[in-house]
């Protein structure tokens, strides 16, 4: 600062002796002429520190449903009705009355405690927890203005991206690595209440990445814009992964299969959570009842077709 004051004193000596001094012809400088010179006091116009940033720049400032709109890409996609019930145009699907009598289950536990972040597991692979999953959300978003958003977490073997016809990458392991945000991860279709996070590329070590801190940041930021988000964990005996995530949820649903998953397996799976609320079981692929005619069993994938873990 103090040879900035000396240039400043010295041109202003040296403007002072110019004006002073007559010219050639005995008048003084001009006007014109006085502007012409150099002035060392328009470098102070450069700030001596950066300005601050504003707030709609910060990344970790609070995400809003139009910015939420406005960022998140939307894809084409292109869903399956085979393992899509809500894809299907027949109404009379027994299949989706299921699901929402399940939707209905879940909103009567949220009148009596805090429900929002949900997760989805199994004991083993291959019981339909992307099925319910993928089928849940869409029932969801089938009501008004209630916007859900479905997280593959089974980084070990993503599907969820399968029955929408979407996208698997860019997903939640480029967000774990810190190479992506949140906006730049998600993705949605033609219903703009449905959201998307993808797995993402395959890693080597899915249980540290989701443990590293930036899962549980992703869900805190995400919350206040969703009604409801749907997390499609890996199978809990086989993995320590899903124990993991149920610390974020504020609720786990366990999906077994019937006739399928052995017992002493699947309560094992249930004590995994016994710190965290467990709201139930979906049986799944359960052989229909003498009087319901079927109705629990149409519309779920029989023996021999295409399943999903």
């Amino acid at each position: 600062m103090s040879r900035i004051h000396e240039a400043l004193k010295k041109a202003q000596e040296e403007r002072a002796a110019q004006q002073a001094v007559p010219s050639a012809n005995g008048q003084h400088p001009t006007e014109q002429q006085s502007q012409n010179f150099f002035a060392p006091a328009a470098l102070l116009e450069v700030p001596e520190t950066p300005a601050a940033i504003e707030p709609e720049t910060r990344l970790d400032g609070p995400i809003t449903i139009e910015m939420l709109l406005a960022r998140c890409p939307q894809r084409r996609w292109n869903p399956n009705p085979e393992m899509l019930l809500f894809a299907k145009a027949d109404d009379d699907n027994t299949g989706k009355e299921v699901f929402r009598t399940l939707r209905t289950r879940l909103y009567q536990v949220r009148a009596v405690q805090p429900l929002r972040t949900l997760l989805v597991t199994s004991a083993l692979p291959g019981e339909g927890k992307t099925f319910v999953t993928s089928n849940l959300a869409q029932s969801l978003v089938r009501q008004r203005e209630r916007r859900t958003l479905i997280i593959d977490a089974d980084l070990r073997l993503s599907s969820l991206h399968i029955p929408l016809g979407a996208e698997s990458s860019p997903g939640l392991s480029d967000y774990l690595l810190g190479e992506l945000d949140e906006f730049a991860v998600m993705q949605r279709g033609r219903d703009e209440n449905l959201f998307l996070i993808p797995g993402g590329r395959s890693i080597a070590n899915p249980t540290e990445l989701l443990a590293n801190g930036r899962f549980e940041r992703l869900l805190e930021r995400l919350s206040p814009v969703f009604d409801w988000i749907i997390i499609d964990s890996p199978p809990t005996i086989p993995v320590s992964d899903s124990s993991i995530i149920a610390k974020f949820s504020d609720g786990v649903l366990m999906v077994v299969g019937a006739g399928s998953t052995p017992f002493d397996l699947a309560q094992k799976a249930c004590e995994t959570f016994h710190d965290r609320p467990l709201l139930g079981c979906v049986l799944n692929r359960a052989q229909p009842r003498a009087g319901y005619g079927g109705y629990y069993n149409q519309g779920y994938p029989a023996e021999g077709q295409k399943r999903l873990a």
